[in-house]
């Protein structure tokens, strides 16, 4: 049996020195809300989106993903799911592996979340326009956690081995949303220092002024969007570049939506890289 132990105990431990990632919840603050879960939250498989998700988040947390051999950067994620459930894997959890084998340090983002039912993914399909009204009414708790996401983060980027003045925010769809609502609302303490919006669902999102310290901005989306979600993302990058900010986009022709870190054959399967390309280029960290 002692034998049997040993080799549990070297095989795990040859597995996180194998992928260098390590992990830990930090529990956010909770402001109160007129919102009520009676569905506890759940991640589960959805059968709708064929995608591992996470629903009825009513306690915002971060995930703590950390590389061997941190760069000083950091990138907060928020993955998407029309405000009604999280693609927590393929825009939440992949990317964060991914960033680690760049040295960033990654968080993923839980943000609150419209309450549903026990699956969430079968409820926005049924609600239709009511999907924009009850995802309206539960972004600014999702951008209160967003905030509260690069608050944490900068006041503890010591014990992280982190810059304070390198902390990203990256989102997808949903997502993507709760990013720009996090960019027009911030303070000093809770700017991000740079933005990566992927195929932001801006339908939710108030239109306002870029502000006048703008971080600089990486977007991406595809031509192909079954949301058309493209013009979206084409007019953030025309109101960047207007307002004289430093802004970059990829707009490819085909990946659909949601593509996040899923393989498709399609030049947009390494977006991510051309992130990692970005963030070099703008002096975040080098090759």
């Amino acid at each position: 049996m002692k034998v049997f132990t040993c080799i549990i105990l070297i095989l795990a431990t040859s597995m996180i020195h194998q992928t260098g990632f390590s992990q830990e919840t930090i529990a956010l603050p909770n402001s109160d809300s007129d919102l009520t879960w009676p569905t506890k939250e759940r991640e589960y498989m959805s059968q709708i989106w064929n995608n591992p998700v996470t629903t009825n988040v009513s306690d915002p947390e971060l995930l703590v993903y950390k590389p061997e051999n941190p760069n000083g950067v950091s990138v907060i994620i928020c993955p998407g799911g029309g405000l009604y459930a999280l693609s927590i894997d393929s825009e939440g959890r992949d990317v964060a592996k991914w960033l680690n084998t760049k040295g960033v340090t990654a968080f993923v983002l839980k943000y609150r979340l419209v309450p549903t039912g026990v699956d969430g993914t079968a409820d926005i399909m049924k609600e239709g326009e009511q999907v924009l009204v009850r995802a309206g009414q539960v972004l600014p708790l999702a951008v209160e956690d967003g905030l509260n996401a690069i608050r944490h983060v900068r006041e503890n980027a010591a014990s992280y081995n982190l810059d304070p003045s390198k902390i990203g925010l990256i989102g997808f769809s949903a997502g993507g949303a709760v990013t720009m609502g996090v960019t027009y609302a911030y303070t000093e303490a809770t700017r991000p220092d740079f933005i990566g919006p992927v195929y932001a669902w801006m339908d939710v999102v108030p239109s306002q002024e870029v502000p006048a310290d703008a971080p600089p901005m990486f977007a991406v989306c595809a031509t192909d969007d079954p949301l058309n979600l493209a013009p979206a993302s084409i007019k953030l990058y025309q109101e960047w570049t207007a307002a004289g900010k430093a802004t970059e986009l990829h707009m490819y022709a085909k990946g659909g939506h949601g593509f996040g870190m899923k393989k498709q054959n399609l030049p947009s399967d390494s977006w991510i890289e051309r992130f990692d390309e970005w963030m070099i280029g703008q002096s975040l960290y080098a090759e």
